[in-house]
């Protein structure tokens, strides 16, 4: 559904999936420093909106994804991820319990797959789902991982720095909160400062948890069973993913950004690694998202195998860049043996 707010003088549309609201209203590193201070607000009503009601709910949730949520508190934001039965992830949740039902926003185009994911695990419990996006939009106050400055307005569902809207109003909603527009830009740029991953931009048909650093915002390690739960404790306990996710600071007079998913090589000066699974050569990774910060300038998160030395210069789609570890190569492998046991085995 195009947003409204698309009509506001200066506004510009984004890209895919990100083509229904605006990229950004004409002053974009205006934006970012607004939203940074907790003076803008974000359209990003092209997220779809799941409502899962019902006494059962919350145990319910708890059985099928990856957060503790049989114990959540009314009122509490938390993310919890639904997983295949490998342990890849499949849907990234951002969601909150307001004592009646649990409300969750996900990615552009998910929310149908998920609802009926989830009417298929219903069984005979006391649970409802329905798709609430026709009458509900995501409205953020504040920078991710940021607490809101600004209180929620009437008739919505605050989770966190997100409010849940309804769609009817969108267009009256800033005024009223004394906040300034900014577009899909300033989010993003601030979101990869933050070194949050996004599903679909930092996640391909095979990551897992561990890879983007999810295993501390949406996994709860001491908790019962769920699909693709033997994966998470496997990889946790005895052994390390296969990439990792960096934050990557670019080269500042190149005057493009990579794309999504452009391929990430090993710099000059580093020898290649040879990769059959690529159709580029020397690839060892991705790049998930970039964005030019108001501070410090051309950045972008990027996926690469947790092998590639930590000081190793890259090249992100032909751009130079330099690391920053956010996934550690020496993720997981948590079990501690006892050295008299340890010698026992050996």
């Amino acid at each position: 559904m195009r947003s409204p707010l698309l009509d506001t003088p200066g506004a510009v549309a984004a890209v895919a999936p990100d083509e229904t609201i605006a990229a950004h209203y004409g002053e974009p590193y205006a934006e970012q420093r607004a939203l940074a201070a907790g003076q803008a607000l974000v359209d990003r009503s092209n997220r779809e909106i799941v409502r899962v009601s019902g006494p059962d709910r919350l145990t319910w949730l708890n059985d099928l994804s990856s957060q503790r949520l049989d114990t959540l508190a009314p009122g509490v934001p938390t993310q919890t991820l639904l997983l295949d039965l490998q342990g890849r992830v499949q849907h990234h949740l951002t969601l909150v319990d307001d004592g009646d039902a649990v409300w969750a926003h996900v990615e552009p185009g998910t929310s149908a797959e998920l609802v009926a994911f989830l009417d298929k695990m219903r069984f005979m419990l006391r649970v409802e789902v329905a798709d609430m996006t026709p009458d509900y939009a995501v409205v953020s106050v504040a920078a991710p991982g940021a607490s809101p400055m600004t209180a929620p307005p009437e008739g919505a569902i605050a989770i966190g720095g997100d409010f849940l809207v309804p769609r009817a109003t969108l267009a009256d909603v800033p005024a009223p909160l004394g906040l300034r527009l900014a577009g899909i830009w300033a989010y993003e740029a601030l979101r990869i400062e933050a070194h949050q991953p996004r599903l679909g931009f930092e996640t391909d048909h095979k990551a897992i948890p561990h890879e983007v650093g999810w295993i501390e915002q949406a996994v709860h390690l001491n908790k019962g069973c769920y699909r693709g739960q033997e994966t998470v404790a496997r990889v946790h306990n005895l052994g390390h993913p296969p990439r990792r996710l960096v934050f990557l600071h670019l080269d500042g007079s190149v005057d493009t950004l990579p794309a999504h998913g452009s391929p990430v090589t090993l710099g000059s000066g580093t020898p290649a690694e040879a990769d059959a699974e690529t159709a580029v050569p020397g690839q060892i990774g991705f790049v998930g998202s970039s964005a030019r910060h108001h501070e410090l300038g051309p950045i972008a998160l990027a996926v690469v195998k947790r092998t590639v030395p930590v000081d190793a210069e890259l090249l992100a789609g032909g751009v130079a860049a330099t690391q920053e570890v956010i996934v550690p190569p020496d993720a997981g492998r948590n079990v501690k043996i006892d050295p008299a046991l340890r010698r026992r085995l050996r």
